[in-house]
């Protein structure tokens, strides 16, 4: 039989392809037919993702040959120089190491101040906004892209005024036609760049004058590697940000019994967040490698030059994980480093204490200033994100 083509189409709304479900019954491994018409493993069960994704056989860096992408756009990162992203170690550490102190619990622990300040803001005009022009409103638009675009901005040291004009610049780089996107693109990545030679002049308080300070002046990182390296920060886990907020509304907004514990104790965020993050998987094609060597994995050889995909979606899914993993339960018993949306391994997302305290902060506060929250149009009419792209909602119409 000839192997699926991969990514598989979700088969409804937000929900994971049911073949997910099929071959971890069924075949675990398997290999699957890119849009190029290579072959790739692909691997969907949580053991299996976690082993592969912890190898020191497997290589995260894209000019690596074997290395599978899945559209004809990636190509173009093969050229441009990596961060450490996409790069192996010893070169992976090196770089990451250089950044690791700005996204240490301690170090969010200092932000939140500045994460609830901005969460309250953005929350506060979106109900403004509602109460001005009595119609619905549409919470991807108004509340889920501002809220992590302007503090990643912040945290870039990007000054308050620039952020209102670069915000659009985000927005449009995620959510209209290509040619707009490019053109927004190049705008973010001018500005980035003008940024960092500012702050190599005249340091402040912030992420990008830390890396001019400390690598540039001392010749770890050139003036174009903390250009990337901050343009990939700004850019990186916005789409998921977003996505996890509208998903996560919407999800919780289906389960009015678990929304109404929710409003009534906001302490259940963190929680929720967890389960959200679990049930909502949507860095759905990013956990990628080429093989740099021979590898057992779960009694599967995968051979040098062949590439592994890791289908993390299907591993927060995984009933050998977690009992009944297809419902939403806000009291789930999962651990943290279980969740498979930020990766796993050496590589498992750097912004990932980042993310939760904006995600905590966001469904603690959102439903206490706007408890009659509620869908404007029926679910059938929501528009969702490509059925081969990662999941997310891309208009989420509400009344207040």
């Amino acid at each position: 039989m000839a192997p699926p083509e991969f990514p598989f189409p979700r088969d409804h709304d937000y929900q994971p392809p049911s073949l997910n479900q099929t071959l971890r019954h069924e075949c675990p491994a398997t290999k699957v037919k890119l849009y190029d018409g290579s072959e790739s493993w692909l691997f969907v069960k949580h053991k299996d993702i976690c082993q592969a994704l912890s190898s020191e056989h497997l290589s995260a860096d894209r000019r690596t040959p074997g290395y599978p992408e899945i559209h004809g756009s990636g190509h173009k990162a093969k050229e441009a120089h990596p961060t450490f992203v996409n790069l192996d170690n010893p070169e992976h550490n090196k770089q990451r190491n250089m950044l690791e102190d700005a996204f240490t619990p301690g170090a969010i622990e200092k932000l939140k101040p500045m994460i609830q300040q901005t969460v309250n803001h953005v929350i506060d005009d979106f109900v403004k906004k509602y109460q001005e022009q009595n119609s619905p409103i549409d919470l991807i638009e108004e509340l889920a892209t501002p809220i992590p675009t302007q503090i990643i901005y912040r945290v870039l040291g990007v000054p308050d005024k620039d952020i209102p004009r670069l915000s659009q610049d985000s927005a449009v780089r995620t959510g209209t036609s290509r040619t707009a996107a490019e053109q927004s693109n190049q705008n973010l990545q001018d500005y980035m760049a003008s940024l960092v030679d500012t702050r190599i002049e005249k340091p402040e308080d912030d992420m990008i004058s830390k890396l001019a300070s400390e690598q540039y002046r001392n010749g770890r990182l050139s003036r174009d590697d903390i250009i990337q390296i901050s343009f990939m920060i700004l850019t990186a886990g916005n789409a998921a940000l977003i996505n996890s907020i509208g998903l996560g509304v919407l999800t919780l907004l289906q389960h009015p019994d678990q929304l109404d514990e929710l409003k009534k104790n906001s302490s259940l965020a963190p929680q929720a967040v967890n389960e959200l993050l679990r049930y909502n998987t949507t860095s759905a094609l990013n956990s990628r490698r080429a093989v740099l060597s021979d590898a057992q994995i779960d009694g599967v050889t995968v051979h040098k030059g062949e590439s592994v995909i890791c289908s993390v979606q299907s591993g927060d899914r995984d009933e050998d994980k977690t009992e009944k993993p297809e419902s939403f339960d806000i009291h789930r018993k999962y651990s943290r480093e279980d969740v498979l949306g930020f990766g796993y391994g050496p590589h498992r997302c750097l912004g990932e204490a980042l993310s939760r305290a904006e995600l905590k902060a966001v469904f603690a506060t959102l439903f206490q200033k706007a408890p009659g929250l509620k869908l404007a149009v029926k679910f059938e009419e929501l528009e969702f994100s490509d059925p081969k792209q990662n999941a997310g909602v891309t208009k989420l119409p509400v009344t207040l």
